[in-house]
């Protein structure tokens, strides 16, 4: 079986709730199947990467101070991380990551921080640092083409427009925008969301996803992975789901 290449950008400086744990769930995933995941991390500095040569780019959250950090750098690889995606390189985006392949980011103060410019999507935040999009989220998926309800932590001030295919379908909480029925970007081969968590440790199906997805999009079979024990986190979901939806009501 081939092995997984995983590209991880600027864990350093955007690492928001944990989501660079979201690389180790993927790695511990990988190694309950004996699959070979090789994550290499970049940031402002190094040297540039092959972004094509990778099979997945993960970008996680980070404040707006963080994002003007990185955005001169990240445009600086437009046109390779764009060629890497038409390529059908996956891109896991959490908050920040989710943002900058916008068109912009908009800050409270009304500075601009450009994004990639991939999606055609961009975010605003409101002039009062006060207006937050904060708390537990649940929604509602068809990923995988069958209904999964996934749960995670929002706390975001930036209110995404122009989402023509969103993640999901809020049922608890904000999503893209304060009080939205949308939730995140989707593409076969992007997921862009809010949920941090980190996101996978609740969510084992997004996981499998993207692994499934690395393993096969070179490959004329689609990879069926062996199944894991996830008792433990189909509980914790479901208990937490409950408590959500029932509270809301």
């Amino acid at each position: 079986m081939k092995t997984i290449k995983i590209l991880h950008m600027y864990a350093d400086m955007l690492d928001l709730y944990g989501d660079s744990g979201n690389m180790e769930i993927i790695k511990y995933r990988c190694q309950k199947r004996g699959i070979d995941c090789q994550v290499t991390a970049y940031t402002v500095g190094d040297k540039a990467p092959d972004f094509s040569s990778y099979d997945l780019i993960y970008i996680g959250g980070g404040a707006d101070l963080e994002q003007q950090h990185i955005s001169e750098d990240l445009i600086k690889y437009k046109n390779d991380i764009k060629k890497a995606y038409s390529s059908g390189v996956f891109l896991f985006l959490i908050c920040g990551g989710y943002q900058l392949m916008g068109k912009y980011y908009r800050d409270a103060d009304g500075n601009d921080i450009p994004g990639l410019g991939l999606f055609d999507y961009f975010t605003i935040a409101p002039s009062s640092r006060r207006l937050r999009c904060i708390g537990n989220i649940v929604v509602r998926t068809k990923f995988t083409g069958r209904t999964v309800d996934v749960v995670g932590f929002e706390n975001h001030g930036g209110q995404t427009q122009g989402v023509k295919t969103p993640f999901g379908e809020v049922l608890c909480g904000n999503g893209n925008c304060s009080k939205s029925k949308a939730e995140g970007y989707f593409e076969k081969n992007v997921i862009a969301t809010y949920l941090h968590g980190p996101c996978l440790a609740k969510n084992p199906e997004i996981s499998d996803y993207m692994i499934a997805y690395c393993l096969s999009r070179n490959s004329d079979e689609k990879v069926k992975l062996k199944k894991l024990d996830d008792s433990l986190e189909n509980e914790c979901r479901k208990v937490m789901i409950n408590r959500l939806i029932k509270n809301k009501k």
